[in-house]
């Protein structure tokens, strides 16, 4: 459980590295030496697999769990210990949620010592190891998610990043560094730390058994139900955030790295599972914002700040937030946006003289010309909602004042679906002043675009799309 991180108080002069973390002496000695090749350094094969296994790892969430699955065919289940089961699963849970995760890993608020102690004991009873020890590796996997630096990385895997990654031995030197100094300071954290396996025990363990056991007399049933399967699902609950968090879901504050935001996981992990947001914004104690989305652990934790045992609560400004959202909708809209067919770019056109576009009118070709764009709707005309006499009229002429308003206003949808049928340009013509005055003498000199490059078009903002000019009085 020794940690690869920061300093100790009354540890030597620290040395700094890049990343801005120091180095450190560990609460307990490390049980390997740094300097020596580690065992994932090798290759796994039928002769050394079994020195790549975490055998500690596997023993408390794979054999103890299977032991308690078996020897539920000789141990009935008591209705006042399933009771009892699921209250002590909903605490040892909130001690990683509320506790390991929230607290102590994202310091998202401050707790009084009787609600840190309560967490502490809750967390050892989830059996996934020390605060410290937890919090230093969930804080590499902020920093470097999705990385090689990253303890659970689900670019390694589904099954790597729920259990994989602790059933299997890790190199520490490989594992992002993470400054957990504040950790360090903590009293409560540090007892836990140095007494991990005795809290363990005793609060996963023996707590459950004696509660059923002098509660109803169901001592085996304790131990089994509320003590080794409660574990289980614990543990299994907790590893989704690690894995189902990063594959299922939506994304809707940001899509670069895998966290996403489900209602499933939310549901198995105590509201852990609104995880894009949590990753955007670690250091607010929700992980939903909504008032419909399911967080026990954000109630939980809100009760506990009305009761006067916990303040400080952290919460990203509602505007960065929004921020966030709206950016991520954009970029959402851009990326649908690239696989509609918004005709070819004006500058891409040919440029035709406008006896050129005359003629070839005369000889059979449908074109039309609106707004100094030159439009080839001979396939569109037997489809014309208004007739084909009245877009027959307008062939080789100019159009620009029929389209906008002189015969019909057209809709957007009209101007949209013209776009697509451009063909030319006319040289010189009413496109050059449109054009002109649109963009080339706007400040900014240039085209809006979207974050794929491409030319957005407002409603409304179409080339073909003239306004009408302001009726007024005669000249005198």
């Amino acid at each position: 459980m020794a940690s690869t991180s920061t300093n100790v108080p009354g540890a030597p002069a620290a040395q700094a590295f890049n990343d801005g973390t120091k180095d450190y002496k560990p609460l307990r000695a490390a049980k390997y030496d740094p300097k020596k090749p580690h065992i994932t350094d090798f290759p796994v094969t039928l002769d050394n697999w079994y020195n790549h296994v975490n055998w500690l790892n596997t023993t408390f969430i794979i054999f103890i769990p299977l032991i308690g699955m078996i020897s539920t065919y000789w141990v009935p289940l008591q209705w006042k210990t399933a009771l009892f089961s699921i209250f002590y699963y909903f605490n040892s849970g909130i001690g990683i949620t509320a506790g390991y995760h929230r607290l102590w890993a994202h310091s998202s608020y401050k707790a009084s010592l009787p609600v840190k102690i309560y967490l502490a004991a809750m967390g050892a009873a989830a059996v996934e190891g020390s605060i410290r020890w937890w919090s230093r590796d969930h804080r590499a996997h902020h920093r470097y998610t999705d990385t090689e630096k990253d303890p659970y990385s689900v670019r390694k895997g589904l099954l790597y990043s729920h259990i994989g990654w602790m059933v299997m031995k890790q190199n520490p030197k490989r594992i992002g560094r993470t400054d957990i100094s504040d950790l360090n300071d903590d009293p409560v954290v540090v007892w836990q730390h140095k007494n991990f396996i005795k809290c363990t025990v005793v609060m996963a363990l023996i707590v459950p058994t004696l509660v059923c056991g002098f509660g109803w007399g169901d001592w085996v049933g304790g131990y089994v139900y509320a003590g080794i399967l409660r574990i289980c699902f614990v543990q299994q609950a907790t590893f989704c955030v690690n894995s189902l968090a990063h594959w299922l879901g939506d994304q809707p504050f940001d899509d670069r790295n895998s966290p996403r935001d489900h209602v499933v996981t939310a549901l198995v992990t105590l509201g852990e599972g609104y995880h894009n947001f949590h990753h955007e914004f670690p250091s607010d104690y929700r992980n939903a914002i909504e008032w419909w989305q399911y967080d026990p652990t954000k109630w939980t934790i809100w009760t506990w700040k009305k009761l006067g045992l916990a303040y400080d609560l952290k919460q990203f400004r509602q505007n960065e937030i929004e921020k966030g959202r709206l950016q991520q909708l954009q970029k959402k809209l851009d990326q649908k946006r690239t696989k509609l067919d918004w005709g070819i770019p004006l500058e891409q056109l040919p440029v035709i003289d406008w006896d050129d576009y005359v003629a070839e009118a005369k000889n059979g070709r449908g074109l039309v010309s609106i707004a100094g764009v030159i439009h080839d709707v001979t396939d569109f005309i037997k489809e014309h909602p208004g007739g084909k006499a009245l877009i027959s009229s307008a062939i080789g002429k100019d159009a620009t004042a029929i389209f906008n308003g002189g015969v019909y206003e057209h809709s957007n949808a009209a101007h949209n679906l013209l776009s697509t049928m451009r063909v030319g340009v006319l040289r010189g013509g009413c496109e050059v002043e449109i054009w002109k005055r649109s963009n080339m003498e706007s400040k900014e000199g240039a085209f809006v675009t979207d974050s794929s490059g491409q030319r957005i078009v407002r409603a409304g903002d179409q080339v073909t799309r003239i306004a009408q000019p302001v009726a007024a009085g005669n000249a005198a």
